[in-house]
Formats: C-alpha cells, sequence, structure tokens
C-alpha cells in the first residue's frame, strides 16, 4: 500500500489549512492510500542555520520529520499564503529535511522520488494561488513530483462548517479528489 505524509503549513491550532489537508487525507483513504496525518507544532525546529547544524547537527525533531518524509512515498500539503508565498515555518521544515546527516548520504534524499499534492486555503479573494506556485516550484526544484491537480480555497473563515467540512459540496469533493489523485498517481508509478 502507498503511504502519503499529510500535513498542513501552520501552526495555528484552528488552522483552515489543517482542515483542509484533514478532507484530502480523506481522499487519499478512499483511492486506497495509508495516510500518515501529522502536526507541524509536534516538530519544532530552530530556524535552520548552517552553523548550527555544523556544531550540533539536525534536531531531532528535524530527523524524525526527515525519517517521516523517507518512509513515505508521497507528500500532501495544504499550506497558507502569507505575503503571496508560503510560510517561513513549512520552509524551514524543509530546509531542515533537506540535509544530510552523513556524508554518503545523498542530496536531498527524503526528497527524491517523491509525488506530492499541494492546497491552500486562505481568507483572502485569491485563494493562495500565489503560494501555491511557489510552493510547487520550491518542492519541484528539490526532487518532489507535485501533481497537476490542486486546490485553493478563498474566503477560508465562511468555507467550513463546525465539523471542519466545506460547506460548498462540490468544492469538499474536489479537495478529496486532489488527495485521491495523488493516491491513484502513486498506484500508477509503483504498479510499474
Amino acid at each position: 500500500m502507498n503511504k502519503i505524509l499529510a500535513f498542513a503549513g501552520s501552526s495555528r491550532i484552528h488552522s483552515y489549512n489543517k482542515k483542509l489537508v484533514r478532507i484530502a487525507a480523506q481522499g487519499a483513504e478512499e483511492a486506497g492510500a495509508e495516510v500518515t496525518l501529522i502536526d507541524l507544532l509536534d516538530y519544532p525546529m530552530p530556524i535552520y542555520n548552517g552553523d548550527l547544524e555544523e556544531k550540533d547537527g539536525l534536531p531531532e525533531t528535524a530527523k524524525a520529520f526527515k525519517q517521516l518524509l523517507t518512509e513515505h512515498d508521497g507528500v500532501l500539503i495544504a499550506s497558507p499564503e502569507y505575503n503571496s508565498a508560503f510560510p517561513p515555518l513549512l520552509k524551514n521544515a524543509i530546509d531542515w529535511a533537506s540535509r544530510a546527516e552523513s556524508p554518503d548520504e545523498p542530496r536531498l534524499s527524503a526528497y527524491r522520488n517523491k509525488i506530492g499534492a499541494i492546497l491552500c486555503a486562505t481568507p483572502g479573494g485569491t485563494g493562495g494561488m500565489k503560494g501555491l506556485l511557489l510552493l510547487r516550484l520550491q518542492l519541484e526544484y528539490i526532487g518532489v513530483m507535485v501533481i497537476p491537480n490542486q486546490q485553493s480555497v478563498s474566503h477560508a473563515h465562511q468555507a467550513f462548517d463546525d465539523e471542519g467540512r466545506l460547506i460548498d459540496g462540490q468544492k469538499h469533493e474536489a479537495v478529496k479528489g486532489v488527495g485521491a489523485d495523488l493516491a491513484r498517481t502513486l498506484m500508477k508509478i509503483n504498479r510499474d
């Protein structure tokens, strides 16, 4: 069974993107993938600093996050948009997990040959499309093939009901569809 690591690039307790990634993860599970849903709050990392890395190596939380990435075939990320980009919390986690732990470890080993899917929920009117573009570029640069299907939710402060479902049923199914497409893509690739 294909394994997908799912998380939001937000540290807020009631994050719209945490709600969004849960919906997409449900779609991936229904399509036959095994999904591990994590919260980056459980993996606090200092701001990446080469001197800190040289002195102390990777923080234990960064190692744990990197290990999760390594153990999964795909990654499902829902990210807020901050000033037309994805947030520093997510960039920092990506950066720490990109670092080699030994001289013989291949460059970007936690990301190579991974398949990804991205989503965004934001209170703004554009649905975070600029942030998704930059996140897609970042992930593809480090070796993650990001599937074309992505979804964004604008006016997120009005988009979810009390149970965390999207009020717009068609949008809810479209978000589940991103997770399902990721699961199906992994099945096709890993079948060959």
